[in-house]
């Protein structure tokens, strides 16, 4: 009778559940969700932005370089005094306007460089964008699998208290009968009343899960928002491959370690054209006069070439040392490299067995679930024919229960540690079948 119950209320609270499930939301979903709403990566892409503002500054400097100047000048007495007859006035103003080109003909490469930096940057501020796309893909998976985990927890502590209600029926009658001592039935309360309490503190949980689910996604809040996934799977999931992918081409921090280098060497590239020649060529213009002196303006064009060598600052002074700094900071930068990358394929690896261990601890956990569902039954089956005590049959209840409850467990830490190995292997899209 109480096994009858007992998937009776199964199948009831199934029905519920499905009506109840007013807002369905899937883990594809979830992630399109957080990305549109990512304040991560609505920075990054302001820092994008940036960065390509600086490649089009570092491009105007190959385009001429041009400046106008303007001076007028007025005295409250002449600046020279009148001289009849070659100067019938005195000049008491003055004013001057020019124009100035200047096109560098040779920097010492450091134009060039200049925009080869400014487009690495940009090419870095793309990938942390990318990061940051995976970092919250990442999270919203954590917490979606977590939900999914509560909703989990919540059918098993629905179920065990209709079981424990059942029993509690029937002990109730068996009390009236005077087949039991009244101590029997209390028993049951008491694990009954723990139930309930665990229950409300599961119901709390998943409220706050919901919030922080909701305020990190930007999907609105609500009380009935139900995860797609169940974890009641009958098969257990597959890895994603026979052996780790320590394949660092699409690994965001690989990449970056990559760029480090990179810049590092035009950093060094940058500071010795300071201590190279540099060359440039140019055009002014000027047009001088004075208002109403008696004498005309004067138009002056001029071409002129600059040449710049400098000696101290390469043999003995500053531009040298600083050369030798930048040529340290290379070397930090492979020997951080080469860590780097060998620390992410450890972690890769990691994280691999990490979910082979995860699927041992589902398997192990399925067949405890299953023994533990077949000692309730003989326990219940042997209380009835007066072989068993309350206590065995609630102890029996209990680790049905925990069984239950580390199944779903088992299933969602794998799902979670699935996220991690697709976000250190750059396969956030792949999902665990």
């Amino acid at each position: 009778m109480i096994m009858k119950t007992f998937f009776f209320s199964i199948f009831i609270l199934t029905c519920l559940q499905a009506g109840a499930q007013q807002h369905i939301i899937s883990l594809q979903e979830s992630k399109q969700a957080a990305l549109a709403y990512s304040y991560a990566l609505k920075n990054g892409e302001l820092k994008i932005s940036s960065a390509q503002a600086d490649v089009a500054a570092a491009k105007s400097d190959y385009l001429p370089s041009v400046s106008a100047t303007g001076v007028g000048l007025f005295g409250f007495k002449d600046f020279v005094s009148a001289m009849p007859p070659l100067l019938e006035k005195g000049i008491d103003n003055f004013y001057l306007f020019g124009v100035t080109g200047t096109e560098s003909l040779y920097a010492g490469g450091k134009i060039k460089t200049g925009n080869q930096l400014a487009a690495l940057q940009l090419q870095v501020s793309q990938i942390r964008k990318k990061q940051s796309a995976d970092s919250v893909v990442l999270l919203t998976e954590q917490k979606y699998w977590n939900l999914v985990n509560i909703q989990e927890q919540q059918k098993t502590i629905l179920v065990n208290e209709a079981l424990l209600n059942a029993v509690l029926k029937m002990q109730k009658n068996m009390l009236a009968s005077g087949l039991i001592a009244r101590n029997d039935l209390l028993k049951v309360k008491v694990q009954l009343s723990q139930l309930l309490v665990n229950k409300s503190k599961l119901q709390n949980g998943r409220h706050v899960a919901q919030l922080d689910f909701s305020m990190y996604t930007g999907i609105p809040f609500d009380s009935l928002m139900v995860m797609q996934d169940t974890l009641n799977k009958k098969t257990t999931p597959a890895l994603p491959a026979l052996q780790p992918d320590t394949n660092l081409n699409g690994n965001a921090n690989y990449q970056l370690l990559t760029r480090r280098i990179e810049g590092e060497k035009l950093q060094t590239r940058l500071a010795n054209g300071d201590n190279l020649p540099s060359l440039a060529i140019g055009l002014s213009a000027s047009q001088t006069g004075s208002i109403n002196s008696g004498i005309g303006s004067n138009f002056a064009p001029a071409s002129f070439v600059t040449l710049s060598i400098p000696i101290s600052n390469g043999l003995w002074g500053r531009g040298k040392q600083k050369i030798k700094q930048h040529r340290i900071s290379e070397q930090i930068a492979r020997n951080d490299f080469n860590d780097g990358q060998n620390q992410l394929k450890v972690g890769i690896v990691r994280y691999w067995y990490d979910m082979q261990d995860q699927l041992t601890q589902i398997s192990y956990a399925k067949d405890n679930l299953e023994q533990a569902t077949e000692n309730l039954k003989v326990n219940q089956d042997n209380y009835k024919a007066g072989l068993a005590t309350i206590s065995e049959v609630l102890d029996a209840q209990a680790a049905y229960q925990q069984a239950s409850s580390t199944v779903a467990t088992a299933f969602a830490d794998f799902y979670v540690r699935w996220a991690v190995y697709n976000y250190v292997t750059a396969k956030t899209e792949s999902q665990p079948q």
